[in-house]
């Protein structure tokens, strides 16, 4: 007999979307300016190198994004699983916080980690470990908002760390190997996230556009694939797309 209990109800998967500060984008902080400059040149060097000096001056700015001293949060979207109030059978909820106040969101996330402290005690995203969680904690500290316990994983030994990332699970031991989530997603059956924009996009969409909620819908996709492929990895069935419900984030704030 199969069991309708909530599996993983205690994990929360999150993902976030990021893009170069505002200083760096209008160009108006030669001192940040400076700075990304002698950082760019210092990642071309380790990476042996491979040359920057025919990208534009745009695609080397988006690069900035990656960092947290030279970025910033424009959505964090998360979800987790719940029950159904008429059979216990197991549901899956996502939502997001996103916008042009950055502080805004991270307060927002911080606060609703602190409220969920009872009931979530693990976070799951892809190679959140070295990007997701780290940038969000760094950002937060840039803007003086709390980390929450959950978040800081930097005081803690690996096998105390409350943080299942699906890249290291599909490493499967490896110690040198990566794939992105949607080629993951390709291989094991999951309906692609990349449908409408991809990474590279984000900072246009949101300088350009100002089309937050397409951003957010973007971060969506990948918190639901990353589920789903934690799903596969564990041996679990994907979650049915009729079976995933979106909330609004207003009505967690």
């Amino acid at each position: 007999m199969i069991s309708n209990r909530v599996k993983d109800s205690n994990i929360l998967f999150l993902d976030i979307e990021t893009v170069p500060m505002q200083a760096l984008v209008d160009q108006n902080d030669e001192d940040m300016c400076h700075l990304w400059e002698e950082k760019l040149a210092k990642m071309t060097a380790a990476a042996q190198g491979d040359d920057t000096s025919e990208q534009s001056e745009e695609e080397r700015i988006q690069q900035a994004g990656l960092y947290a001293e030279f970025g910033r949060i424009v959505c964090i979207s998360f979800g987790a699983y719940y029950p159904d109030k008429n059979d216990g059978s197991q549901r899956f909820c996502v939502s997001s916080f996103f916008g042009s106040d950055e502080k805004r969101i991270v307060e927002s996330f911080s606060n609703m980690l602190v409220q969920k402290k009872l009931t979530i005690d693990k976070l799951c995203g892809h190679n959140a470990k070295e990007f997701d969680i780290p940038f969000i904690v760094r950002r937060m500290l840039i803007l003086g908002v709390p980390v929450p316990d959950l978040l800081k994983i930097y005081d803690k030994k690996p096998w105390e760390t409350p943080v299942i990332d699906t890249m290291e699970m599909w490493k499967c031991g490896a110690y040198r190997y990566a794939a992105q989530l949607k080629l993951l997603c390709q291989v094991l059956g999951i309906p692609s996230p990349k449908d409408d924009i991809d990474g590279s996009e984000v900072a246009g969409v949101f300088y350009k556009e100002k089309n937050y909620d397409r951003i957010a819908t973007y971060c969506q996709k990948d918190v639901i694939a990353t589920m789903q492929v934690h799903r596969r990895i564990t041996g679990q069935k994907l979650i049915e797309k009729e079976r995933i419900t979106e909330i609004p984030h207003e009505a967690l704030l």
